[in-house]
């Protein structure tokens, strides 16, 4: 095979490849699954898509919006994760944030990770390959532990995962701020006095506009900070608040088990365990890091195509994640809800029946262009294939 070919088919595999690392990032933006609840208890009238939820790749996003018509008037769209953490309680179902906790905690190092094994596998020289892939690596480790082990790691996190802890919890993400008061009278006067006598009077309503001026998602993260202090005051949690994603992602674990089913000593097992899941994700993480590189010293064997292969199996990867976690919430079914019904699977694509509700579970634009990404990297890897052939 001569230079010419090889450097056409070094191009496509490049623009192929970058094209799909390009999709992973819109991946992470737009939903991935839907699913939706539907009965004669929530009229199409009013609720068209029925109780509908978004899964994104980082987290769980309300799929109601704001009903325009004559005769209904809503000032804001119902939160419908939250209506169907209270539909599905009465059957003994954990809330929805319960689930795929390490996944969502870590999905933006899994993407990126994913990012840095195609342009590994774009680079046909193994040293710089090598360089490049030891480069990203490193910097996705220190990421990885600055937001899981530092103070205040939970900034490292995106906006998207601090707002879906958030929302669960059964708060507004707006952060919108209280109308400002107005101090006038004997109270004015006093105010105006100390200001005087070089006394700073702060008002409650420019204490608040301080907040405001900080980051949406530094006001969520303030918001979490605030409950996790409550949750302290109250000793329901040990230790002083130090903002580490390792820390509020087990503190929420525990605070969404116990939303309906405050079962402390069913609950404390679970949180360690997943304690123990997190610490042994990073490690395997890290692990997988060391044996890609020691992969791509060459331009053959299974660790170098694991470079492409893994990307272009994240829809496979996302549906077994998906069935797995449905399987659980039906299987793990507490003996605290409302009516006893036997353990079932929910389900995962179509259209199924619990009780009086019909469910709805169907993918989202986010598993179309998942599909996208397998379609343009089983092109590359062909494109490659051949291309090592030839130079044999």
């Amino acid at each position: 095979m001569n230079a010419a070919t090889q450097n056409k088919q070094t191009l496509l595999v490049g623009l192929l490849s970058s094209a799909a690392i390009g999709l992973l990032v819109a991946i992470f933006y737009i939903p991935t699954w839907w699913v939706s609840l539907t009965a004669p208890n929530y009229p199409e009238e009013a609720f068209p898509d029925g109780v509908k939820i978004h899964f994104h790749m980082n987290g769980v996003f309300n799929g109601c919006s704001k009903t325009e018509k004559a005769e209904i008037t809503e000032e804001v769209a119902l939160d419908c994760v939250h209506e169907m953490d209270t539909i599905n309680h009465y059957v003994g179902m954990y809330p929805i944030a319960a689930g795929g906790p390490v996944e969502r905690g870590f999905s933006q190092f899994l993407m990126v990770f994913l990012g840095v094994m195609l342009l590994g596998f774009i680079c046909t020289r193994p040293k710089i390959r090598l360089a490049i892939m030891a480069v990203g690596f490193a910097a996705i480790a220190a990421w990885m532990y600055l937001t899981l082990y530092a103070d205040n790691g939970l900034k490292l996190e995106n906006a998207g995962y601090v707002e879906a802890l958030v929302t669960s919890l059964d708060q507004e993400a707006s952060g919108e701020g209280e109308p400002e008061i107005v101090i006038g009278g004997i109270v004015g006067v006093l105010r105006d006095s100390l200001e005087e006598s070089g006394v700073n009077v702060v008002l409650p309503s420019q204490a608040q506009d301080k907040v405001a001026d900080a980051s949406d998602k530094q006001q969520l993260i303030e918001q979490l900070r605030l409950n996790y202090e409550k949750d302290l005051e109250h000793r329901r949690v040990g230790e002083p608040w130090n903002g580490s994603a390792l820390q509020v992602m087990t503190w929420h674990y525990a605070k969404s088990l116990g939303r309906y089913f405050n079962n402390q000593d069913e609950i404390r097992p679970m949180v360690k365990n997943l304690n123990l899941a997190i610490n042994v994700v990073f490690a395997g993480l890290i692990g997988a890091m060391l044996l890609l590189l020691f992969g791509a010293r060459k331009n053959s064997g299974l660790l170098y195509w694991l470079l492409v292969l893994v990307p272009a199996a994240l829809p496979v990867f996302f549906v077994i994640d998906y069935s797995a976690w449905l399987w659980w919430y039906g299987h793990t079914l507490n003996d605290m809800g409302a009516f006893s019904v036997k353990p079932f699977m929910p389900t995962v694509f179509g259209q199924g029946k619990v009780a009086q509700f019909a469910t709805h579970s169907y993918p989202s634009i986010g598993f179309g262009v998942m599909m996208l990404v397998s379609a343009l990297l089983a092109v590359a890897a062909l494109i490659r294939r051949k291309q090592f052939a030839g130079e044999r």
